[in-house]
């Protein structure tokens, strides 16, 4: 598993960063990714697998955000704003997840990319095993986290890998 997620952080840092192919290089990428505070990790994190939309993505702006009804937001935003967008959004969804403590980044991260209620659950859709897991106190999420790797039913691997870095980068023991 180890050289698995290895890898994985290995890719998202070449990726990020534009660092040499060097291990020595990659290295202190990894070392400089880490010592960022764990808020920081997950923008970058988001930001690397979200892309900046553009207007073939409506209705998604950003970094990933969706439009809700009555917004008025442009694809043509900056960087700048995108960035902004982004930690607003995140900042809204740590709070909906805070009861969770230390694994509330994690849950927030995964629910930008899936969606509030596919993880707490909303009229018929009942919670996902991975918040009821967490509500009992059992920690160990490693499977039902990186299950959500499905899009239109058929699992991704980039969606995989994409769980897994999210696992190594923001995962408190």
């Amino acid at each position: 598993m180890k050289t698995k997620i290895g890898r994985s952080l290995l890719a998202l840092l070449v990726c990020v960063q534009a660092l040499a192919a060097s291990n020595t290089q990659a290295q202190r990428g990894a070392d400089r990714l880490f010592s960022l505070p764990r808020f920081e990790r997950a923008v970058a994190c988001i930001k690397h697998y979200e892309g900046l939309h553009g207007p073939k993505n409506h209705p998604y702006v950003g970094y990933g955000h969706r439009l809700l009804p009555g917004e008025r937001l442009s694809c043509a935003m900056t960087k700048r704003q995108a960035d902004s967008l982004l930690r607003a959004d995140l900042k809204k969804r740590l709070v909906t997840f805070r009861r969770f403590g230390r694994d509330s980044l994690l849950l927030a991260v995964l629910s930008y990319n899936v969606g509030e209620y596919r993880l707490l659950g909303y009229g018929k859709q009942p919670k996902s095993r991975l918040v009821q897991k967490l509500e009992s106190g059992d920690r160990d999420i490693r499977d039902e986290y990186t299950s959500f790797c499905r899009y239109r039913g058929k699992e991704l691997k980039v969606m995989r890998l994409r769980r897994r870095v999210e696992l190594a980068l923001l995962y408190e023991k």
